[in-house]
């Protein structure tokens, strides 16, 4: 056997000894010493049966691929993709037959105070008008006060025909010759002397930016954002009309080609961590796609499996998340979405109170800018998972769930009690069984079947079953 052959295997041992009494001998001594052995695997009967590592591997990845949950009731891809076609085909011809309504075409008890997008010379022109009128009342003795419209959440309200929050028609009066408001006038002044700037400059700042142009008066960002949204409903312009925009948040990928600013952006060649979207969404345009769905998913680390696997590849689609709480860009971002490619948008949230509460946003509003949901929601969104249902259904083990505590119990009965919520039978019944189980669970539960697993196997599932309220 001195012949090498296919198969053999070469085994060196190597030792080297190094003499470390320098001083009596200066030389150092290293002896090396080679073993070569050759084997043939067929002369040995024991390693002639055994399978090659490379098939042990195979087999076991076959094996555990195999095993996963559920994995034996997907159908072909050709199936749920056909299943997709059918489902954004209805879903497209239902909203181009369907009429928008508007505030105006409902006859409510109560006027309600909606905002529009505004030119910049709109905007200046309204704020040189209120800065008259309120000169004028100071020359007349009246003293100095802002009209400013209530955004309390007794002021709100849930209109069913629309599907969103609005706001009623109701103001008070901000005066800047009471101990009480005299601050917040001062900032609501500042305010609007910020944006008049920015109107003539025609630039745009982050809320930031607009901080920090007065610390000492402003204190603390809460409050200058506060009163920004209070400068907007004010002037009666959107909020991006003032050219003050937050700092980019949300992140798409997927099967969408947009122009921003002129660049044409392809977000299926934006790599895992996808693209930001533009906080001034006056800058997108030529919106283009051959996806059957928009995917909304609440989270971060979901959206990263989502969008490394390729998800939208294999299912073609837009992947969007606002990575927790939906900022203004990406809600206007996924407005504009459905509108200009008619699209069914379906959303994969964690399943707790918090998780629907983000939903809700998206879909019917914030109360916080309830002044301008009809430029920030998005109707008919579907809710996909992760359902409480879904804990038993998928057999999510008991580890992987988190008892909700007494707040999250509170937060669910609450939610019960909103009239968006009543709306809607199946959110009603998940809801209740949520708050009657006590446990809630992440989307990152699923990975306890395998990290793939929401990609591989849960998605698809829900897909092929048409399984989303």
């Amino acid at each position: 056997m001195t012949e090498s052959i296919t198969g053999s295997v070469l085994i060196t041992v190597l030792f080297s000894i190094r003499s470390s009494a320098q001083i009596l001998s200066p030389s150092r001594v290293k002896i090396s010493v080679v073993i070569h052995f050759h084997f043939t695997p067929t002369l040995c009967p024991i390693t002639a049966h055994l399978p090659s590592m490379a098939e042990s591997s195979k087999k076991r990845r076959r094996t555990n691929t195999d095993d996963l949950p559920f994995k034996n009731k997907l159908k072909p891809d050709s199936t749920i993709l056909q299943t997709l076609k059918d489902f954004s085909t209805s879903s497209s011809s239902s909203s181009s037959s369907s009429k928008t309504l508007t505030l105006q075409d409902l006859s409510l008890p109560f006027s309600c105070r909606e905002v529009s997008d505004l030119s910049l010379s709109s905007v200046q022109s309204n704020i040189e008008s209120l800065v008259l009128r309120i000169a004028h009342s100071i020359l007349s003795g009246n003293g100095f006060a802002f009209d400013v419209p209530s955004r309390a959440a007794t002021n709100q309200f849930y209109v069913p025909e629309l599907d969103r929050i609005v706001l009623k028609d109701k103001s008070s009066l901000r005066p800047f010759a009471n101990i009480s408001t005299v601050r917040k006038s001062a900032i609501t002044a500042r305010i609007l002397q910020l944006v008049h700037q920015l109107c003539i400059k025609g630039i745009h700042v982050t809320k930031r930016d607009l901080f920090y142009t007065d610390v000492k008066l402003f204190q603390d960002q809460i409050q200058s954002d506060t009163v920004l949204d209070d400068v907007s409903c004010m002037l009666g312009c959107t909020r991006s009309s003032l050219n003050v925009v937050a700092a980019e948040k949300g992140v798409v990928v997927g099967r969408l080609i947009f122009s921003d600013n002129g660049d044409m952006i392809d977000c299926t060649k934006m790599g895992m961590g996808g693209k930001a979207i533009p906080p001034n969404i006056d800058r997108v345009g030529d919106m283009q796609s051959d996806a059957l769905f928009i995917l909304l998913v609440e989270k971060d680390a979901a959206y990263m499996r989502l969008a490394e696997d390729r998800f939208y590849n294999r299912f073609p689609c837009i992947i969007v998340t606002a990575k927790g709480q939906p900022d203004v860009a990406t809600r206007l971002f996924l407005k504009k979405m459905k509108m200009e490619l008619n699209l069914p948008v379906l959303a994969l949230v964690d399943s707790d109170p918090y998780g629907l509460k983000i939903l809700s946003v998206y879909g019917c509003g914030s109360k916080n800018m309830s002044y301008d949901s009809a430029n920030l929601t998005t109707p008919d969104i579907k809710w996909l998972g992760v359902r409480p249902s879904d804990l038993d259904k998928y057999k999510i083990p008991e580890q992987c769930r988190l008892p909700m505590t007494e707040q999250d119990i509170k937060t669910g009965k609450d939610m019960l009690e909103e009239d968006f919520v009543k709306k809607n039978p199946g959110w009603v019944e998940e809801l209740t069984l949520m708050v009657k189980t006590k446990q809630k669970a992440e989307i990152q539960a699923l990975s306890t079947f395998g990290f793939q697993y929401l990609s591989e196997v849960y998605l698809p599932l829900k897909l092929q079953q048409k399984d989303w309220l």
